[in-house]
């Protein structure tokens, strides 16, 4: 089977999965909601950053990128989808490269438009805190926001496929993120600039002192996200559906 038909079979799936699109709607209403909320804060703090406040909503929006690209994989684990997929198309990398592209074009998609949006909403609020934000800076921020997205959303997925279950992913990643990268990370060191969310939102920051740089930044989350794709391609041909 070609790629063209599988690719429109998994979006078709996608289309018709309803609770997806309230992922999607979260990520939107969570991030604009919360970037808003950090536009009124009080802007004398002495490591204040323009950029980040009017993006800081990313931080729980994530959460809803990472559920939906969990959700679009694990799908296919309930009642043994997955044996009708890969019986239809037994091509299994054929088939996991489908599914990511759906994961990954709504995700991005999604991503750049609630970083406009986020960054509309706390300007507000910021007034002339603000200004001093280029065209360049606010463009880099709103791009590399939607590439953070995407990049969470499919390593949710990679470790989907290799744990065969949406809610270990969860239970795995969310954790991971809201405690051991969150909590733990000023203690630990420089160390944790290398965790795949601490990397990725470097280019959130107008000015940024760490070993990362913003491109650099989302480079390390990418070198995450691939390694838990490979993993989930291991575990997809390893493994009877």
């Amino acid at each position: 089977m070609h790629f063209t038909p599988v690719l429109r079979s998994e979006a078709l799936k996608v289309r018709t999965l309803r609770p997806l699109y309230g992922t999607l709607l979260a990520v939107f209403a969570v991030t604009t909601a919360f970037s808003a909320l950090a536009g009124a804060s009080d802007t004398s703090e002495p490591d204040f950053d323009p950029l980040f406040t009017a993006l800081s909503g990313v931080w729980p929006g994530q959460i809803a990128a990472i559920a939906f690209g969990a959700m679009v994989v694990s799908s296919e684990y309930h009642g043994n989808g997955i044996r009708l997929s890969l019986a239809a198309v037994p091509q299994r990398g054929r088939w996991f490269a489908a599914k990511l592209v759906v994961v990954a074009v709504p995700a991005l998609a999604v991503g750049l438009l609630t970083a406009c949006a986020a960054v509309f909403a706390a300007r507000v609020g910021l007034g002339e805190a603000a200004g001093g934000l280029t065209a360049g800076e606010q463009a880099r921020g709103v791009v590399g926001c939607g590439i953070y997205f995407v990049l969470m959303a499919l390593l949710a997925a990679g470790l989907t496929a290799l744990f065969r279950s949406g809610t270990a992913t969860l239970s795995t990643l969310i954790p991971f993120i809201l405690i051991v990268s969150f909590v733990i990370g000023d203690a630990a060191g420089g160390i944790t600039d290398f965790l795949p969310d601490k990397a990725g939102q470097v280019v959130l920051y107008e000015t940024y002192d760490g070993t990362l740089g913003p491109w650099t930044g989302l480079a390390v989350t990418a070198l995450w996200t691939t390694a838990a794709l490979l993993a989930g391609v291991w575990r997809l041909r390893s493994r009877d559906a």
